[in-house]
């Protein structure tokens, strides 16, 4: 998977999310799902989204090295984990999340 919008509709199948895409391709919209209480879902971006995308898949969280804090690792109890590279920490987690949970739906 190499777009973001690829990631998303993965990560959407795993945590059973229904998503619609405006025209534009973005925002994306997630309609009716407790993941989703704003009717928006992007957890690429939004750090609530993430989180919960996380708690729902039973997707770890941890930070390998307090040197390199942009660096996240998820773990995942049935495939490998996924590291993540960033300058901000929030986005490489986000992102380390979104990828794990587009494993799970693919």
């Amino acid at each position: 998977m190499t777009t973001d919008r690829e990631l998303l509709e993965a990560a959407a199948r795993a945590a059973g999310v229904a998503l619609s895409f405006k025209d534009d391709g973005d925002p994306f919209f997630a309609a009716g799902h407790g993941l989703a209480p704003r009717g928006l879902w992007n957890p690429i971006t939004d750090d609530g989204d993430a989180l919960r995308l996380a708690v729902a898949l039973g997707i770890g969280i941890s930070r390998p090295d307090k040197k390199f804090p942009g660096v996240r690792r998820v773990f995942l109890s049935d495939i490998s984990g996924f590291t993540v590279t960033d300058k901000d920490p929030c986005a490489a987690t986000r992102r380390a999340i979104v990828r794990a949970a587009a494993e799970m739906g693919k």
